[in-house]
């Protein structure tokens, strides 16, 4: 079982003209994407995430504000990323319980390997425990 890990895109562009970040096939995330998704307008005193996948895996990526990811792999100690530049995404394996907590402004991209599907969410953490402890 893999843990989260942290990917550094690449910053093309300069200061006078902006930049892009690109990600491409599976160079940097580790899976076909598909399913993209993005978080905004999340108020500050709110924590979201609370759950494992199954079988999905994931990369974050903070576009803008700051996101700080805790996440959980059974076996490993408990992890803290600070996603606060658009150019750093997050890899969660399946398996890892995840939350999310959002700054003022914080815009969260997610790319995932499966497609919205219930049965692949375990939204409890005493299931989390039972299932993968």
């Amino acid at each position: 079982m893999s843990s989260p890990y942290l990917i550094q895109f690449p910053k093309l562009g300069a200061p006078d003209i902006g930049y892009i970040t690109v990600a491409e096939g599976t160079h940097l995330i580790p899976f076909a994407v598909a399913r993209t998704f993005w978080t905004y307008h999340t108020p500050e005193s709110i924590v979201r995430g609370r759950h494992a996948h199954h079988q999905t895996q994931q990369v974050l990526v903070a576009v803008a504000g700051r996101i700080t990811v805790t996440t959980e792999v059974l076996g490993s100690p408990v992890q803290t990323f600070v996603l606060d530049q658009p150019t750093v995404g997050l890899y969660i394996p399946p398996h890892a319980w995840h939350t999310m907590q959002y700054s003022a402004g914080a815009v969260q991209l997610a790319l995932a390997s499966g497609t919205y599907d219930p049965a692949d969410y375990i939204r409890d953490y005493e299931d989390f425990k039972r299932v993968w402890g």
